[in-house]
This record gives structure tokens, sequence and C-alpha cells, in this order.
């Protein structure tokens, strides 16, 4: 899946940054954790909060689903917090 390459990273070994529905988030995947993804919301009210998800069996995740699970994650939030209640 070209569009994540390895381990959710970019080209350049970072995490890969992507914008949906006019935020912007990372998304990087630990080393030791296969199947494991963490997604930090930027653009957020708070700059280390997002969410975090894991796959069985552990695979690597497209763009649209990660989209889709950020989607998910965004209508949660409460627009008034920022946050998940």
């Amino acid at each position: 899946m070209p569009e994540l390459r390895k381990a959710g990273r970019d080209v350049d070994g970072g995490p890969l940054r992507l914008s949906v529905d006019g935020e912007e988030f990372e998304v990087s995947q630990p080393d030791d954790s296969p199947g494991t993804y963490d997604v930090t919301w930027l653009t957020g009210p708070d700059p280390q909060y997002g969410f975090g998800f894991r796959c069985h069996p552990p695979v690597r995740v497209g763009r649209a689903d990660l989209e889709e699970a950020i989607r998910d994650f965004l209508a949660q939030v409460d627009p008034s917090t920022g946050h998940i209640e």
C-alpha cells in the first residue's frame, strides 16, 4: 500500500500527516507493535490529543481506512470541549 509506505511512515521515515475534513492529523505506528496506530489531532484544542487503534491480525491499513477512523473519532468529539465526553 504505497500511500502509507512502510510501517505507517511517510517517505522520510517520519509519521504520516493526513488532512481530514479540514483538520490535520499525524499517524504513526510503533516499531515494536505491528498493527497498532497512534493518531494525534494536530489542529485540535490540545495538540497531544488523539486516539489509537489496533488491527488483528496485525496488518497495515490503507489511507481510506485511516480517514474513516479519523472521521469516526471526530464524530464523537464534543464541539464545545474538543474532547470525547
